[in-house]
């Protein structure tokens, strides 16, 4: 008799056992299983820690030269501005082809928030066509908040288009700390050449 109950009792516990198992193992399911956004996300091409170079189905780039300075000048369009401005020198090109070329987005992730790419200088590197074998070399500024000057973050030009959407992306790692600083800054019209 004693057999009889115990094997009743182990019966409908079975039941419980392959519930719990089940829950967990959708659990864990459910935990894996990225957000439907992630999907869509640009995948992220990132240059070498010390800003060498990184290449994107649209872009190559490298970074020459990050300077942080209060007063951004260009001489030939008299124009200039102060403020907190990051200045980003870049040597970019086209790996394969012209076709969509250009950086259409520059943004600056640092401390949570992200900034674009000032469009107050007349000329800088976002939308210049970009050549094959030939290195376009230019200027990104970046006007940040006064309380913004210290910290690492992160550089990322993507192409053509302002939704990279399963598209890549070139990012670098950028560290206002490390940062050179100048008094002025002359952006300077984007260039064919070398840095």
């Amino acid at each position: 008799m004693k057999r009889g109950a115990k094997g009743r009792a182990s019966g409908r516990a079975l039941p419980w056992v392959i519930g719990a198992v089940l829950v967990l193992v959708a659990g864990v399911v459910t935990a894996a299983t990225p957000p439907e956004q992630a999907l869509l996300d640009p995948f992220v091409v990132r240059g070498a820690a010390d800003g060498g170079p990184a290449t994107a189905r649209t872009l190559a780039a490298v970074v020459v030269d990050v300077t942080r300075t209060e007063h951004v000048t260009m001489t030939d369009e008299e124009w200039e501005a102060e403020g907190n401005w990051l200045v980003v020198e870049l040597a970019v090109s086209a790996p394969t082809t012209e076709v969509d070329a250009a950086i259409g987005v520059a943004s600056l992730l640092i401390d949570g928030r992200v900034f674009q790419a000032s469009e107050r200088p007349p000329a800088t590197l976002v939308g210049t066509d970009l050549r094959v074998g030939t290195d376009t070399v230019g200027m990104l500024a970046f006007e940040l908040p006064d309380d913004l000057r210290s910290g690492v973050g992160e550089l990322r030009l993507s192409g053509r288009y302002p939704t990279p959407e399963l598209d890549d992306v070139i990012a670098f790692r950028v560290d206002l700390d490390q940062a050179s600083t100048a008094p002025s800054v002359e952006i300077e019209a984007p260039r064919l050449g070398t840095p």
